[in-house]
């Protein structure tokens, strides 16, 4: 039988049923066969003596195949890779799942098979073997399965028997007829008794041990069969003694399990018969369930987000238990915002499950469940940039908000019955804008992999189809709404990103080209009524869209449209340059500094005065504000950019290169004189961070535009330029003025109006602006590497993720000799640091916070070389430690710490044989020095070689997780910000992960006999508010937005959201 089980699949159903005829011709014999099998299927060749079973001890039987195991005759079936045994678990399911249905009608209550078969499968249940546990709990779990069948099957003849015993008693009181049926249904009900107590006996002798057994797929199994088991028959399983290990096992610590639990629970609320039973368990364990919906594993928080929509179709949850469950709306994974959403939908939307409120009529109209979106995004008011999660959230099962035309008329109050508030309208035209940008296969929210997804044909009509469909709702009525809220700086960005949702060749195919001309005068009316960066990017990107993406008298028409704006905007600004003496307030000048900015990110300008303009402004007025000086020094950047962009390089114009020469220089003059103005400010205690960030990264920009290493060999070879000594410590220094300012002077200086906040702070930007120089071979590595490396652990994660992505890109490039170097002036740089803030106090420079950040720098450099790393830069960490050493002892004892503040990591990777050498240099540097004269001067010393010592004397022991040690789980992003709700969220958003108490085999020898046990102790969830890492291959971004004639993908001119929150799960 072992034989078929393991390799002829198709031959098990005939086996089963061959031993079956075998046990009915000989009792004993068929049954030694069938345990043998059993053993043999568990991996022991064992045969059992041919006696009686009845004389035969199944606690030393058992003993005997464990020893046969322990000496090394065992087979793991179901962890092999041979292809015949791919289907040995499911066979072996097959194979007791068809004795036992085939014994129903003979030998299956005998008193023997079952309880001798059960005796067994029991006791190797509990035996140390990890695969003895797996495929006995496969057995024992198929054989309640199994008896879960034939027990229907008996309730089912009963009730028949039953039924058939009412009726011939109304026929006659007695008889043999009625003496049959009592035969019967006695019968049945006593065999369907010795069933369920074949089943409990199962239950607790393998179900209560193996639920909470080490190995989580045994745990998963137990559980998967329970869940089917109440589904099934829960007139035995159906009770709160069952129920209660599905809720124990929500908090096991593998999330296979968490998610095994929930789907079992899924099953069963499911089911409308079964709900009175649960609420007794969902009482008890509804906390927990509410709480895994924001579980660290997204798939186990989907499936408990999924439990509680069942959850509240039966009213067992209340308004006030989803507080928490609201806050995901905003979190960072899509899956559980969506999730959320349809949950959303479904309870506060749609209204499915409520009783509370009245279902009328209008219950599922649009124009109410707009409402009621409206309501909800209320609650957002304080951040718009959290709607947009609200509505990627909801917008896939709410066909309300792909209703263009009913958002529309509530726009315009075509309805009278609803009236909107101006924050409802604000938010209704961004859910318009918002959905319709979904609608054609726009994100609305950031994504976290920014693959590009490949769309099939049918996707790409769908979605044709929508932009459609948004055209033919839009065209006569974008005009009105613009008209409407012309004046609104709220809604005017949504209003004119509708325009690029739009199929615009639809305008001239329903003769609409007047229309289409109302459009472009409003945008253009738009942009010169307000001043908010979000509202000039919005209607410059409309408009060139429209100017590129339309055709014929349309594409005129945004074209001409483009002209005069910029034609106006030029005027405007001469006549606000000319002001900039005279009048006190530059807010004119500002704005339209802010225009230009905006206009030339999109397009270069036809007009070439103005560059002589903006460069007289800056070389006129010494008094101007840092926003003014910011701004022109941004548009003058980018018109010599589009200079670059408009040379040929195969074939450029002696005149034209000359011209871009003259221009590019005197910006990098303006760059050099506010560069030292600056320095200078700071010395005096003003730091100008904005201006002092924003000339770090054109300077970077430039460096990287007019690379004399990129350019060389090429046609354009005389534009290239290569930064002097000078221009790179002065470049530094003002980088290093931006990091050393505090924080909140990123709030002070940048305008925080703009609903596009900048998650990447100017720390980050300067930081990312030195680090693409290096990283992309612009500089020399040997100054500025090392400088920007020193700063690793100063400045956050967004900053240490930079930092970090540059040496990867070092790494592949670099000689092994110039990361060594990278790594130690990094060091001696950051030693030297701490060395001049330790003496300008009199604290310990043990515990002081520089002397720590060398050590952390230090730890964070040396875990580069881990694992294989180890061996590849041996000769690197070597040299690292010899001349850290060498270092360290040119003053001593006074620079000793260093060896603990920066060598000592490195040291500790090489192998013993490396480091008694090492320690031998050490004994020859303190020859003939009295080391016991000033002990605490030479405590550093002493501490390294004592470390040193351990290492190198110590045996070698194999790498391994220690039996019983939490393993520490990776986190996931969590929110996209944190929000104090009002209405939506009065419930604690904090969950507490629970620990196993079955981390090691002790556990089966004592888990099972307290079933009020819970199964884990709590577990802390800790949140980080730091942003998302920046990338440093922003050279290569800004070499495409050169190519594409686009410059919004430099960071600092199109700033993106990346900001999130991170959630660590810790051990306990």
């Amino acid at each position: 039988m072992q034989e078929i089980i393991k390799h002829h699949g198709k031959l098990v159903r005939h086996g089963a049923k061959n031993w079956v005829e075998n046990y009915e011709k000989d009792k004993n014999q068929a049954l030694i066969e069938l345990l043998n099998s059993l053993f043999e299927v568990c991996g022991v060749d064992y045969n059992m003596d041919d006696v009686p079973l009845d004389e035969t001890d199944v606690d030393d039987i058992v003993l005997k195949v464990v020893s046969r195991a322990e000496e090394g005759f065992l087979e793991d079936y179901l962890s092999s890779k041979q292809k015949d045994l791919r289907g040995f678990k499911e066979n072996l399911g097959i194979f007791w799942n068809i004795l036992i249905l085939e014994c129903q009608n003979g030998p299956l209550f005998d008193g023997l098979l079952l309880d001798k078969c059960m005796d067994y499968v029991i006791a190797l249940s509990c035996t140390p073997p990890r695969v003895f546990r797996q495929v006995t709990t496969i057995v024992g779990l198929q054989m309640v399965t199994s008896l879960v069948t034939v027990a229907k099957t008996l309730g089912e003849s009963r009730e028949t028997a039953q039924r058939q015993l009412n009726a011939e008693k109304k026929k006659r009181k007695e008889g043999p007829r009625i003496d049959a049926l009592n035969k019967v249904l006695s019968d049945t009900h006593e065999k369907k008794s010795l069933a369920d107590e074949m089943m409990r006996k199962m239950f607790t002798g393998l179900f209560m041990h193996r639920y909470r057994d080490v190995d989580a797929e045994i745990r998963m199994s137990c559980i998967r069969a329970l869940g089917s088991w109440i589904v099934a028959y829960p007139s035995l399983f159906l009770k709160d003694l069952y129920l209660k290990y599905i809720g124990w096992t929500l908090n096991d610590k593998n999330p296979s399990v968490r998610k095994t639990s929930i789907t079992a629970l899924q099953n069963l609320y499911e089911i409308e018969d079964n709900v009175p039973s649960l609420g007794l368990f969902t009482e008890r364990f509804c906390g927990r369930m509410i709480e895994l919906a924001d579980d660290i594993d997204i798939s186990v928080a989907v499936s408990a987000i999924v439990l509680l929509k069942h959850l509240l179709r039966h009213q067992l949850l209340g308004d006030e238990d989803l507080g928490s469950l609201y806050d995901l709306l905003i979190d960072e994974s899509p899956l559980i915002r969506h999730a959320v959403g349809d949950l959303v939908y479904d309870h506060l939307i749609a209204q499915k499950f409520s009783s509370s409120h009245t279902k009328g009529p209008e219950t599922g109209g649009s124009e109410v469940q707009l409402s009621r979106l409206l309501q909800i995004l209320r609650e957002f008011s304080s951040d718009p940039i959290l709607s947009d999660y609200v509505i990627d959230a909801v917008w896939q099962g709410m066909d309300a908000i792909k209703d263009w035309r009913s958002m529309i008329s509530m726009l315009l109050d075509d309805n009278p019955k609803l009236e909107l508030t101006d924050q409802d309208a604000t938010h209704l035209v961004r859910v318009l804008s918002a959905s319709a940008k979904k609608a054609v296969g726009g994100k609305i929210v950031p994504s976290a992999e920014p693959r590009k997804v490949t769309l099939s044909k049918a996707q790409k009509e769908t979605l044709e189809n929508n932009r459609n469909e948004i055209t033919a709702a839009l065209m006569k009525a974008l005009p009105k709404i613009f008209r409407k809220y012309l004046a609104d700086k709220a809604k005017v960005p949504h209003i004119a990103d509708l325009v690029m949702q739009m199929n615009l060749e639809q305008f001239s195919l329903k003769r609409q080209e007047q229309t289409f001309a109302q459009v472009m005068q409003l945008l253009k009316e738009a942009f010169f009524k307000h001043g908010e960066e979000s509202v000039l990017k919005a209607c410059v990107k409309a408009l060139a869209f429209c100017a590129g993406e339309s055709q014929a008298e349309l594409q005129d028409s945004a074209q001409h449209t483009m002209k005069l704006m910029e034609d106006e905007l030029v005027l405007k600004l001469r006549s606000a340059i000319n002001q900039a003496g005279v009048v006190d307030d530059d807010y004119s000048l500002t704005v339209n500094l802010r225009r230009l900015h905006q206009l030339q990110l999109n397009k270069p300008l036809t007009n070439e005065g103005v560059f002589t303009d903006l460069s007289g402004l800056l070389e006129n007025f010494n008094n101007l504000e840092d926003e003014v000086v910011q701004l022109t020094l941004l548009n003058i950047f980018l018109h010599v950019i589009w200079c670059l962009k408009s040379i040929d390089f195969d074939n450029p114009d002696e005149s034209g290169m000359s011209s871009l020469i003259s221009k590019r220089d005197i910006l990098i003059k303006h760059l050099e004189s506010f560069g030292e103005s600056i320095i200078e400010s700071y010395k005096q205690g003003n730091a100008r961070s904005l201006l002092s960030c924003t000339i770090c990264v054109i300077s970077s920009d430039l460096w990287t535009f007019f690379s004399k290493a990129k350019l060389s060999g090429t046609k354009i070879n005389p534009l290239g330029i290569f930064p002097s000594e000078e221009s790179l410590q002065k470049f530094w220094k003002l980088c290093e003025f931006r990091l050393a300012a505090a924080d909140d002077e990123d709030d002070e200086e940048e305008d925080v109006t703009d609903e596009h906040l900048d998650y990447l702070s100017q720390k980050d930007v300067v930081v990312s602006a030195a680090a693409k120089l290096v990283a992309h071979d612009i500089v020399p590595k040997d100054y500025l590497g090392p400088e920007i490396v020193s700063h690793f652990v100063m400045h956050g994660k967004a900053v240490a993720e930079t930092i970090k992505h540059m040496l990867t890109i070092v790494k592949k490039n670099a000689k092994s000799a110039d990361l060594s170097n990278l790594y130690l002036d990094a060091l001696k740089k950051a030693y030297e640091r701490h060395k001049t803030e330790v003496q300008k106090t009199d604290e310990d420079w043990s515990t002081s916070r520089s002397f720590l950040s060398c050590k952390e720098l230090a730890s964070k450099l040396s875990a580069t070389f881990s694992g294989s790393a180890r061996n590849l830069y041996k000769s690197s960490i070597l040299y690292i430690v010899k001349e850290g050493i060498k270092y360290a002892f040119l003053d001593a004892p006074k620079q000793l710490p260093f060896l603990e503040a920066g060598v000592l990591q490195f040291a500790l990777k090489l192998p013993p044989v490396e480091l008694q050498e090492i320690l031998k240099d050490l004994q020859r540097r303190v020859e003939g020095i009295n080391t016991d004269e000033d002990p605490s001067s030479w405590r550093p010393y002493i501490t390294f070689i004592d470390y040193l010592r351990e290492k190198a004397f110590k045996a070698p022991h194999a790498d391994g997780e220690k039996v019983g040690t939490a393993i520490r789980s990776s986190s996931r992003s969590r929110k996209a910000g944190d929000i104090q709700g009002k209405k939506l969220f009065d419930g604690d958003n904090t969950t507490d992960d629970e620990e196993h108490l079955s981390e090691t085999e002790e556990h089966e020898k004592h888990g099972g006999e307290d079933d009020d046990t819970p199964l884990q102790n709590g577990r802390q969830r800790m949140r980080s508010g730091d942003a998302d890492s920046s990338k440093v291959n922003a050279a290569a971004r800004e070499s495409q937005a050169a190519d594409s004639g686009n410059f919004s993908g430099i960071p600092i001119y199109n700033q993106s959201v990346f900001g999130s929150a991170t959630e660590e799960q810790l051990p306990v």
